[in-house]
């Protein structure tokens, strides 16, 4: 399943990326699959930890790059398990379903999981999470479903658009005030500065999440190092 980069340019949040971010189910087959396709794509590891389904279902990153001449250079990440999100097996009930030149079939995970996942200690990531939002927001504002409203007012970084979508629903918007602290507020400096403590939060809880992993490949790298 698709999520990262490539998945934010189908969304139409971004105009380019190289990398390809997959989440894969760890089983047999898949990982049989998957060993196949890096074969096609005469791809290798370009980093630790090892190709071992035990790294994956600890919540690792594999990194590899395409070496065949039509994705040379191609970077390919794949994870299982991700901060903030559901499972695999609940990730692949909600996925976006999309069809590209010549009828390709792209299973993409769906968009209120990718701003989930994108929630990370990362600078470049915020921006992003903003421009998904906008995006589906602008999209589909004219005949919005309760769903996408919820959605809307649970995750959008635009003050302007918050507060012009709470004015329009502030029954819905009360209500999810309990789960969102910045909808009780009502200019836009006070949202900006709460909307900048939600992000800084996130960023703490993704650094505490990494923090015994980038432990365990710094580990790696030295064993590694040593043989």
């Amino acid at each position: 399943m698709l999520m990262g980069g490539q998945a934010c340019v189908l969304y139409g949040a971004a105009e380019f990326s190289r990398d390809f971010d997959l989440a894969l189910y760890c089983t047999e087959k898949n990982i049989n699959s998957f060993r196949l396709l890096l074969k096609t794509l005469n791809a290798e590891l370009i980093a630790v930890p090892d190709f071992d389904i035990k790294h994956l279902l600890n919540g690792h990153a594999l990194h590899f790059r395409a070496n065949n001449r039509e994705l040379s250079g191609i970077r390919i990440d794949v994870m299982s398990i991700m901060r903030g999100v559901d499972s695999f097996n609940v990730l692949w009930k909600k996925r976006t379903t999309l069809y590209l030149e010549s009828q390709l079939k792209v299973e993409v995970m769906a968009l209120p999981d990718l701003v989930k996942a994108k929630k990370t200690q990362r600078d470049k990531d915020w921006p992003m999470i903003r421009r998904l939002l906008e995006v589906d927001y602008f999209k589909h504002r004219g005949n919005p479903t309760q769903k996408q409203l919820k959605f809307w007012l649970l995750e959008l970084r635009t003050s302007s658009l918050l507060i012009e979508i709470k004015n329009n629903n502030p029954a819905l918007a009360n209500k999810l005030s309990a789960q969102r602290q910045v909808l009780l507020l009502n200019t836009e400096q006070e949202i900006e500065i709460a909307l900048r403590e939600e992000e800084l939060k996130e960023r703490e809880l993704d650094t505490i999440y990494w923090y015994k992993l980038k432990k365990e490949l710094e580990m790696m790298r030295f064993k590694k190092r040593k043989k």
